[in-house]
């Protein structure tokens, strides 16, 4: 598909199997258009076509219940091939030309950075559903996901605890954007009121779709043999750079039991075609792991596998993440809100969302915060295990406050 061209898919297609057979009608009238901006070609494809496909099965779902208002759902997929401006200039064509009424999408935080000025400027609302550095609130993005504070300190000090190894130094290895390299300087902040000699630290990055990672391992290696005690490596490459980070520290032989990897944007997709024997030990945190056992996520897990195979799709049945739970969280709270609000304008959705609670698959009940729009989730911590995926370490006893804002950033 070219970037320029849009496919409107319709989201009335293929209804799950386990959902109920007592359905409504069909709904009927003007479909109500949502804008699905992720990227189905470059370094962010294998990963946001999961969200893509995650939004049309949630919305053929939402269909199959009798639509929002009595109106069907209709998901206009776009294209933005993981270029950056793209984004931006597709969700302008979105708002103006297919007039959504809301827009779900990006991965990287440069992406949802083009896109906001865009949704701003035309009072429109994009639901993000990545962790992410946080130092950002607007009223036009819905964050679907956790800021550092609930997400990457609670990993970090898991870390720094005897009971998890007693890291005391970080070599922090990062994407050359504002995400790893926002990040890094929050960590900096924060291992200063730890007493963490700057000498402790190191801070390097690469650019999107890097895969040559021999010199900068062995530099880890070294960096790892001085004294001063456990060294930890802090990933925060994006995209294709992570499985080929991986493959580098198998080869050279880095193992979670001397130097413990934490990948915070590393997900069970990216570890497919890989042997994850080696890479047993090393680290994620997230809002969501599939390992999870309750009702609800076990009901996903099914309705995803059927999907999949019913629309013949390449992605993996037995294999969900993180942002796909959080794109259907968003596609369902905004459904919500628009019942409530027995509107789809962007105030009345905005307004009706403020406190809205929704049974979170990674199980919580997670919820809106009152006084901006991020979403109250539960934070996990998974070990990857032999079967290219993650077993849970830890998780929070309930959901966590957002903190928008670091105190770590200042100064």
């Amino acid at each position: 598909m070219k970037r320029r061209d849009f496919l409107s898919v319709a989201g009335a297609g293929v209804v799950a199997a386990t959902l109920p057979s007592t359905l409504l009608a069909a709904p009927a009238g003007e479909p109500i258009k949502l804008g699905l901006l992720f990227s189905q070609s470059g370094t962010m494809a294998n990963n946001e076509s999961l969200l893509k496909d995650t939004a049309l099965m949630t919305i053929d779902q939402i269909n199959a219940r009798g639509g929002v208002l009595g109106r069907p759902l209709l998901g206009v997929v776009v294209d933005p091939a993981s270029d950056w401006p793209m984004y931006a200039q597709m969700t302008k064509q979105l708002i103006l030309r297919d007039k959504v009424a809301a827009t779900f999408g990006c991965w990287t935080s440069v992406s949802r950075k083009t896109v906001l000025p865009v949704v701003e400027s035309n009072d429109s609302l994009l639901f993000y559903p990545l962790h992410f550095e946080g130092e950002e609130q607007s009223k036009n993005v819905v964050y679907l996901n956790s800021p550092p504070s609930s997400s990457v300190l609670p990993a970090i000090e898991y870390l720094m605890d005897p009971q998890g190894g007693g890291a005391k130094r970080f070599f922090m290895i990062g994407s050359d954007y504002v995400w790893p390299r926002t990040i890094n300087k929050m960590l900096k902040g924060y291992f200063k009121t730890k007493n963490i000699p700057e000498s402790a630290l190191r801070e390097q990055y690469v650019p999107f779709g890097h895969s040559n990672f021999q010199s900068i391992v062995r530099d880890i290696k070294e960096f790892a043999a001085l004294p001063g005690g456990q060294a930890i490596v802090v990933l925060t490459v994006v995209g294709d750079s992570i499985p080929a980070m991986f493959k580098e520290a198998i080869n050279q032989g880095v193992r979670a039991t001397e130097i413990p990897i934490l990948g915070l944007d590393v997900v069970d997709s990216d570890l497919e075609g890989l042997d994850t024997k080696p890479l047993v030990g090393h680290l994620s945190c997230w809002c969501y792991f599939q390992n999870v056992d309750n009702p609800l996520n076990r009901q996903f897990k099914s309705e995803w596998s059927n999907y999949v195979k019913a629309n013949k799709l390449k992605h993996r049945p037995d294999m969900v993440i993180d942002p796909m739970v959080s794109t259907y969280l968003g596609i369902n709270l905004w459904a919500k809100a628009a019942q409530k609000a027995k509107s789809v304008a962007t105030g009345p959705v905005r307004k009706a969302l403020a406190g809205m609670t929704i049974a979170d698959p990674a199980g919580y009940t997670a919820k809106m915060d009152m006084e901006n729009q991020y979403l109250w989730r539960g934070d996990m911590i998974g070990s990857i295990n032999a079967k290219q995926g993650f077993d849970i370490l830890w998780k929070s006893k309930d959901i966590v406050a957002p903190v928008p804002y670091s105190p770590f950033m200042k100064g």
